[in-house]
């Protein structure tokens, strides 16, 4: 199953044009490996996703093409979830 496609049944993210263009944005990994929206995930996967100053990281635990809102939670496991340290803009001192 193509990975935007997974994104949006499983409800990881709501839309499937949102899950394309933070694939495209580079800010998904599958295995390790940076991910477009078109990469296949199959059981047993480990997804890195990244949302703004958090990292989600989930393992795929089944693929189907539907699901009931209920059941969405079933197709992932949660292994962990991450915030990053928020980067401060370094300022440039233009004064000499």
């Amino acid at each position: 199953m193509r990975l935007d496609k997974y994104l949006k049944v499983s409800r990881l993210i709501k839309r499937r044009t949102l899950a394309k263009e933070v694939a495209d944005q580079g800010r998904i990994t599958v295995n390790d490996k940076v991910a477009k929206a078109s990469s296949s995930v199959k059981a047993g996967d480990v997804l890195a996703i990244r949302f703004g100053q958090k990292i989600v990281t989930a393992r795929v635990e089944e693929l189907r093409d539907t699901v009931k809102k209920e059941d969405a939670a079933k197709m992932f496991t949660i292994l962990k979830e991450e915030r990053l340290e928020k980067v401060e803009p370094e300022f440039i001192d233009d004064e000499d």
